[in-house]
């Protein structure tokens, strides 16, 4: 199997999915999906040897090679590391929805097919060298993602959450695909490894910095960094199975891999540094803080998330500081990348077996109120017992791995103040300070997400259904998430050696030049003289302190004003931008034609003449013209009267006739200058034009003389000037067409190539399929959107007096 044959094949699986779900409707779908997944488990699993040794591998495909670009599929530490998370949590996901998703009641189809796209997506994204192909495989997980958040369509909630994602990815994936277009043109080539060959060089360019904060939006919309977090909330209006896969391993690790794949190239520059940094610093302190707020599990858990992101974000930004430092100064800011990489991992296990048991929660109780849960430890003790198992890693407690990764952050950050470059000394107490507080409100939300559902009194009555433990298939995902994060803890550093090690070498190519090199190890005990371990202790007693006091401090949050909120900021940006839009659009939508024609020809007018005249293009030279003959004289003589005939005529007959020979002399014209292309499709078009007009003749109501005088008298010197105008300037520019050449004509072009290039001995034939094929195609496309709308209100029309008989006959 290709690696580039591998990123299809969810895609491939997709198109045959509808036909599995129609054809066995008495199996689950997911069963036929989830082989997909396991299979590049495996596959991708085969390449951990030769990664492991610091060997990487790379396979493209041509796409539009003329302008370099590439599928090109690259597989190293860090694009392995994620290809596995991808396809090995997309498993175990797919095998919790068989049991999650009733297979009567939900359209799995659907569901399917949007999962594997997405599953593609993602895997084009991790391994993409080319930087248009990333940004292709990008745009389709936004696209995928709508398609799944908004799997409940029917319901406000989730189209509104879709939507609100997509509006704030897709404008974070349009600015960053600015900034590979900038990196492309500056670096003279799209492919990221040899723009990492080109450091630190291409520092000094210009517009680099732009570039990087251009491709730093896209990273922070989609891995909802502050203050672009507030999609991902709303987004939990998801199926449970889409959290689980979107919201904790895949789609919002996004942001981070590109962070991690570009660090190479933008690590040099200080603003790098601050923004990585200071803005996942913010985050984490931003999602910890409100996740307390919410009172729905799944809320909890997107804040919990956008908290966790934050930590990753900020340790990958401290990472980079290695590129400005010398000496063991280097291996103690790469020692943040190392426990960036690690908590990405323990990240992925612990939020995915959460994701999963508040969906347990929600399915086996009908609700994920935590204000009517509770006392559900005796009656769902498996679940009780994963829940607690992932809150206690996330609130960074032993024995749990994220314990580990949380006690290297915290070593991170205090490392920040042995950086003395661009005043972060100045700053090295405050990301510590902030750190630590987050750290306290994230182990307060972990305690608060279990303890309030599964401790507690239990409150029956408030419950849409009776509370039981799921069945073991449900819990059978969560369960093995939960035991990776209890395993983890023991055996870490066969995790570093085997996933970690290797992606810090990729991230570091130039401080590491194989994984072997990397010479981290994790330990789960540092001694009495680790500082981390004293705000571990101090973390544990302030977070079990506010944990039980929060009824009494939690009114906090009411007294924040709501209309300050990036989500109420949002909400009116939207509103303003619709309102503004209709009352725009009102101005001009009159429904008149006539007026829209004034629109388009003033606009002709404007952008045609501003452009000659700025350009100086305006010239009138009677030089080198051919004679003007007879015949000339004579069709020139008929086109004027038949379109003054238009004009003035007060009989639509005759108008029409006069329309007709209007169009009839051009196609002359086309004759006499050699070109019976151009008059054969002229004739055509102006047969049928003729023949529709004689055939609306009928239905044509009869001409109104005094109101066509009062029409005549309102709008006659405003369709003077614009006639005048259009005509004006159309004859200037083909009277500087011919007087000078700004360009050099293409035509010369078309001759040398059409046969060598094009392949073909017809000049016309060639220019229209290959050198104008686009065009060509455009074309297409309008006549066949055009077709299906005339198709359309036909069948409506049918269909309309179809129904009609059926009343009058009842």
């Amino acid at each position: 199997m290709s690696l580039v044959f591998a990123i299809f094949i969810p895609i491939v699986v997709a198109l045959v999915i509808p036909f599995i779900f129609k054809k066995a409707p008495s199996i689950h779908t997911g069963w036929f999906v989830l082989i997909v997944p396991v299979t590049l488990v495996f596959f991708y699993a085969s390449y951990l040897p030769a990664i492991m040794g610091g060997t990487t591998s790379i396979q493209e495909l041509p796409w539009i090679p003329s302008l370099g670009i590439y599928l090109v599929s690259y597989i190293d530490g860090l694009s392995l590391l994620f290809s596995l998370l991808i396809t090995g949590i997309g498993s175990l996901v797919i095998l919790y929805s068989i049991f999650y998703l009733d297979k009567k009641k939900e359209m799995l189809g659907n569901f399917y097919v949007y999962l594997l796209i997405f599953m593609s997506a993602m895997l084009g994204v991790v391994q993409s060298d080319n930087l248009i192909s990333l940004y292709f495989f990008w745009e389709l997980t936004s696209i995928s993602s709508f398609l799944l958040i908004g799997y409940w369509y029917t319901r406000d909630a989730s189209r509104f959450g879709a939507l609100k994602s997509m509006m704030i990815t897709v404008f974070g994936g349009l600015m960053m695909f600015g900034g590979f277009l900038i990196l492309g043109i500056i670096g003279d080539t799209f492919s990221i490894r040899e723009l990492i060959g080109q450091t630190p060089a291409l520092a000094g360019r210009d517009l680099f910095v732009l570039a990087l904060v251009l491709v730093l939006l896209g990273a922070f919309t989609k891995s909802a960094q502050f203050p672009f977090y507030i999609w991902l909330p709303d987004a939990m209006e998801a199926p449970t199975p889409v959290s689980a896969y979107l919201h904790s391993a895949t789609m919002v690790k996004a942001g981070l891999y590109l962070v991690a794949r570009f660090t190479p190239i933008f690590a040099f520059s200080e603003v790098w540094v601050w923004l990585v940094t200071g803005i996942g610093i913010l985050t984490l302190f931003w999602g910890s803080f409100f996740a307390i707020k919410q009172t729905d599990l799944k809320a909890i858990l997107a804040f919990s998330t956008v908290s966790q992101l934050g930590l990753i974000m900020s340790l990958l930004g401290i990472g980079s500081v290695a590129y400005h430092v010398t000496g063991d100064l280097v291996t103690t800011f790469t020692f943040a990348t190392f426990a960036a990489i690690f908590h990405l991992i323990n990240h992925a296990t612990f939020k995915g077996s959460l994701f999963m048991i508040a969906g347990i929660v929600d399915h086996e109780t009908g609700t994920r109120d935590i204000r009517k849960l509770g006392g559900l430890m005796s009656l769902m003790p498996i679940s009780f017992t994963i829940a607690l198992i992932g809150s206690l890693s996330m609130a960074g407690v032993p024995p749990f791995n994220g314990f580990l990764s949380k006690e290297m952050f915290l070593d991170a950050v205090l490392n920040l103040q042995h950086f003395d470059l661009y005043s972060m000394d100045s700053w090295s107490i405050l990301f510590p300070v902030i750190a630590w507080i987050a750290s306290v409100f994230t182990f307060v939300y972990s305690l608060y997400f279990v303890f309030h559902t599964f401790r507690g009194k239990h409150k029956p009555e408030q419950l849409p259904k009776a509370a039981h433990e799921a069945p073991i298939g449900m819990l059978l995902s969560p369960g093995i998430l939960a035991t990776l994060v209890l395993v983890i803890f023991f055996v870490p550093n066969f995790v570093g050696r085997t996933f970690i090690k290797p992606a810090v070498a990729a991230i570091q190519p130039l401080v590491y030049r194989v994984p072997a090199d990397v010479g981290f190890t994790i330990r789960a005990w540092h001694g009495f003289h680790s500082p981390a371990l004293y705000m571990t202790l101090g973390i544990f007693l302030v977070g079990f302190i506010l944990f039980k006091t929060i009824p009494k401090w939690s009114p906090v949050y009411e007294k924040l004003p709501s209309k300050f909120t990036l989500n109420n900021m949002y909400d009116g940006l939207t509103r303003l931008a619709d309102g503004g839009a209709n009352r725009f659009s009102s101005m001009y939508m009159t429904g008149s034609i006539r007026s829209y024609f004034v629109y388009m020809f003033a606009a002709i007018i404007v952008l045609l003449g501003g452009t000659m005249w700025f350009k100086d293009a305006f010239a009138i030279s009677f030089d080198n013209l051919a004679p003007i003959r007879f015949f000339e004289i004579l069709i020139s003589i008929i086109l004027v009267i038949s379109t003054i005939t238009i004009l003035v005529t007060k009989s639509r007959l005759t108008a029409i006739i006069a329309l007709g020979a209007v169009g009839y002399t051009v196609a002359l014209f086309y004759i006499l200058f050699k070109a019976p292309d151009l008059a054969l499709t002229q004739l055509v078009i102006e047969t049928v034009s003729v023949a529709l007009f004689l055939g609306a003749f009928y239905h044509l109501p009869k001409m109104n003389t005094h109101e066509k005088r009062k029409e005549d008298r309102r709008f006659r010197l405003g369709n003077f000037i614009i006639a005048l105008g259009v005509g004006v300037m159309v004859t200037l520019i083909a009277i500087s067409s011919h007087s000078q050449k700004l360009i050099l004509s293409i035509s010369q072009y078309y001759k040398d190539t059409v046969y060598t290039e094009a392949g073909g001995k017809n000049i016309v034939n060639v220019i229209l399929v290959d050198y104008r094929g686009f065009d060509t195609l455009f074309e297409i496309s309008v006549l066949t959107i055009a077709s299906l709308g005339i198709i359309g209100m036909i069948t409506l029309r049918l269909a309309k007096k179809k129904g009609d008989r059926k009343v009058e006959n009842k």
